[in-house]
């Protein structure tokens, strides 16, 4: 019996389901950690009167940290695996934390940063490594959908957890420190069920279908880097990702700025485009079976996201519209997830999984990277508009490169068509 027929029965929805929701709670985890830092920077101003661009620069440092850390992660997780990693990134969030509840000024944030931004780094490459490796093909798509919902609920609670303790408790600094004990829970739960992303075992049958001829010659680690597709989805994150970082650092200020609005409300906003991200990510996992062509998906749902960001951005909506419409904007972002994800590994050459998403998802930390600071400048600068309008305009040109990666990957195939006959 092949390898490939061995594995051919069906694979119970049980061990699935476990294998998606335990790296579906380490990648929440992980978006929370993004966010470690940013609820508490109008308190940060308030205790160390930083400006908004030093504040954009501590985001930057997690995102270039960050960035170039998951290229590297890529080569050491198809090397040692994805398990190991998993567990010394969330030992980096810990000491973030710590870092953070600790700090006594800026190098102390700082080093915050800086040590969340290596925890995050494996992320990616670790999540769709193990995913593609524990989860069989019928619910690939749907697992790519839970991974990129998770994400965003981790984005949505940060916020809400770190201001809700900060509240309660009179200071940031236990809120920070929180944030570490919840790091220890989720290590804790994985550590219990590790039979589950153990990523040495359980390579389906649609991974045997890839690799084809076991005795085939393997290509060198770096030869994926010569595939164009690759590097079209690292500009692709690296646009979308420019115009989740104005949302997510800048699109409370900006909003209070243009249109008046109480922090009360405008906090909401990140949590509220999160959650409408998450639910356009449930229907997303559902397009992903259906649609041949996913670079047009993208396209269309990225769009409608940025025609609501211009639309905020005129200045020309009532204020509790604005923050709605801005929040709404989420659900085109949400929708374009799971197609984002399968455009890739369908882009990935056989073998390279992790090296693949962590050189891919490397362009979506260096996009946060250089938008933080582009935005909190045209904050500081007194032009809040220009926040929307400039993530309106990087969508658009992540829906450029997405129509790039879509039109490559339908030359290869007619290559390999032309090839076969």
């Amino acid at each position: 019996m092949t390898a490939t027929a061995s594995h051919a029965a069906p694979v119970p929805l049980r061990q699935d389901a476990r294998t998606i929701t335990l790296i579906g709670l380490a990648h929440g985890t992980s978006h929370f950690f993004h966010m470690l830092l940013p609820p508490l920077f109008p308190l940060f101003i308030r205790d160390f009167g930083f400006s908004y661009s030093e504040l954009g620069l501590l985001v930057s440092t997690f995102f270039v940290i960050s960035a170039i850390g998951q290229a590297l992660a890529g080569f050491l997780v198809d090397r040692v695996g994805a398990r190991p990693v998993l567990f010394a990134a969330l030992s980096c969030f810990v000491l973030a934390a710590l870092a953070a509840a600790t700090a006594q000024g800026y190098a102390g944030l700082m080093l915050a940063a800086a040590l969340a931004g290596i925890g995050n780094s494996p992320f990616h490459p670790v999540d769709f490594t193990i995913l593609n490796k524990r989860v069989s093909q019928p619910r690939l798509g749907h697992a790519f959908s839970v991974h990129g919902i998770s994400g965003n609920l981790g984005w949505a609670a940060a916020p809400v957890f770190m201001a809700g303790i900060t509240a309660a408790s009179g200071s940031w600094r236990v809120a920070a420190a929180c944030a570490g004990v919840w790091a220890l829970v989720v290590m804790a739960l994985l550590l219990a069920k590790r039979d589950a992303i153990d990523d040495r075992q359980g390579r389906w049958a649609h991974e045997h279908a890839r690799t084809g001829n076991a005795a085939a010659v393997p290509e060198h680690a770096l030869a994926f880097l010569k595939l164009p597709s690759v590097w079209m989805c690292f500009s692709f994150f690296f646009w979308s990702t420019c115009a989740l970082s104005a949302m997510q650092s800048f699109a409370s200020p900006a909003l209070q700025q243009m249109y008046g609005l109480p922090l009360s409300l405008t906090s909401l906003v990140v949590t509220g485009y999160m959650l409408a991200g998450a639910a356009g990510m449930l229907a997303g996992g559902f397009l992903v079976a259906r649609a041949e062509r996913l670079e047009r998906v993208i396209g269309a749902c990225l769009l409608g996201a940025a025609l609501l960001l211009a639309l905020v951005a005129t200045g020309l909506l009532p204020g509790p519209a604005a923050a709605i419409v801005a929040a709404l904007a989420g659900v085109g972002s949400g929708l374009a997830g799971p197609s984002r994800d399968m455009l890739i590994k369908r882009a990935a050459p056989p073998g390279a999984t992790g090296r693949v998403y962590g050189t891919v998802y490397s362009g979506l930390d260096l996009g946060f990277a250089l938008g933080s600071p582009i935005f909190g400048a045209l904050l500081d600068s007194g032009s809040p508009g220009a926040v929307f309008y400039g993530a309106a305009l990087a969508l658009l040109l992540g829906v450029a490169s997405a129509a790039l990666v879509g039109l490559q990957i339908a030359r290869m195939r007619g290559a390999a068509a032309g090839v076969a006959a």
